[in-house]
């Protein structure tokens, strides 16, 4: 399993890694790949975005917090006044994936989620059983990690974040009610 570099990105840079996966990914996918020093000669391909967001130094982090708030601000000069307008654009993309499952009756996401979820929880009862081998600790660990974000996103594919997104909205709510 490959590296999910997208989820770190996202970790790191929420503005930018929510804008990925959309509609703006090529405004944010030129906004990463400057934060992290990439030339203009240097290649775009995942490939190359993964290896550079998994190798990038203390500074690049950094430039990357910074070019994720010069992206929020951008994005709200473009109409986009938060992140949850970029998440709700992600949502979006996520709803039609989700009809086109249901029209097509695919099997394909219910194989991949049933594969990625048997991998992680196989992966993780194999390490809590066994001392793995020496020269294969990193890679399971790093394999583990992958499985896990793959994993997560299973389930926020079939399960959603409806719970998630009732109970912020209800805490934005209360902030914003005056008290006596």
């Amino acid at each position: 399993m490959a590296f999910d570099w997208k989820a770190l990105v996202k970790s790191i840079a929420p503005t930018i890694g929510t804008a990925l996966g959309g509609p703006l990914g090529g405004m944010a996918g030129v906004a990463l790949t400057k934060a992290l020093g990439m030339g203009d000669d240097a290649p775009k391909d995942e490939t190359a975005l993964a290896a550079a967001v998994q190798g990038a130094n203390p500074d690049q982090l950094l430039a990357l917090k910074k070019a994720d708030q010069d992206f929020a601000v951008q994005m709200q000069k473009l109409g986009f006044e938060n992140i949850e307008a970029l998440e709700a654009i992600a949502a979006g993309d996520r709803a039609n994936a989700r009809d086109r499952e249901i029209k097509t009756q695919d099997w394909t996401p219910k194989a991949l989620g049933i594969a990625i979820t048997l991998g992680f929880f196989g992966l993780l009862g194999f390490l809590m059983k066994r001392e793995p081998p020496s020269g294969s600790r990193d890679i399971l660990n790093i394999m583990l990690g992958s499985l896990g974000s793959a994993w997560i996103g299973v389930v926020s594919y079939y399960f959603g974040s409806s719970a998630g997104s009732a109970r912020k909205t209800e805490m934005m709510a209360k902030q914003q009610t005056p008290t006596s």
